[in-house]
C-alpha cells in the first residue's frame, strides 16, 4: 500500500555532509509526522529527528545544530540534511512516516529499508 524509499547514504569524510530523502508512495491519503532514525549492530534503534505535519521539529541532542530535518509535501518527501559528520555518526539510516492511506482513517506507521552512512577516513 505505502512505500517509503530511501537515498542518499553513502561513504564521507570525518567533518563531511550528506543529505539524505525519503520519498513515501502508493495509496497515500494524508501524511503526518515524518522522522529519521539510525541503528548500529547490536544496538536499539534511536530517533535522530521528526517533523510533523505543520512543519516543528525536533532533534536527538546528539545531532542538535548539526542535522536538519525538513519536508516537501508537495513530493511527498522528507529529507535529512547531516552537517559536521563524526564517525559515530555511523549507521543504518531509517525514515518513517505515520501515514494514512485512502481505505484508512488513522495513519499507520511506515518503515523504508534503510540508507547506510559511514562516516571514516
Amino acid at each position: 500500500q505505502v512505500q517509503l524509499v530511501e537515498s542518499g547514504g553513502g561513504l564521507v569524510q570525518p567533518g563531511g555532509s550528506l543529505r539524505l530523502s525519503c520519498v513515501a508512495s502508493g495509496n497515500i491519503r494524508s501524511i503526518y509526522a515524518m522522522g529519521w532514525y539510525r541503528q548500529v549492530p547490536g544496538k536499539p534503534r534511536d530517533l535522530v529527528a521528526i517533523i510533523t505535519s505543520g512543519g516543528s521539529t525536533n532533534y536527538a541532542d546528539f545531532v542538535k545544530g548539526r542535522f536538519t530535518i525538513s519536508r516537501d509535501d508537495a513530493k511527498n518527501t522528507v529529507y535529512l540534511l547531516m552537517n559536521s559528520l563524526k564517525p559515530e555518526d555511523t549507521a543504518v539510516y531509517y525514515c518513517s512516516g505515520a501515514i494514512a492511506t485512502l481505505h484508512t482513517i488513522a495513519p499507520n506507521n511506515y518503515w523504508g529499508q534503510g540508507t547506510q552512512v559511514t562516516v571514516s577516513s
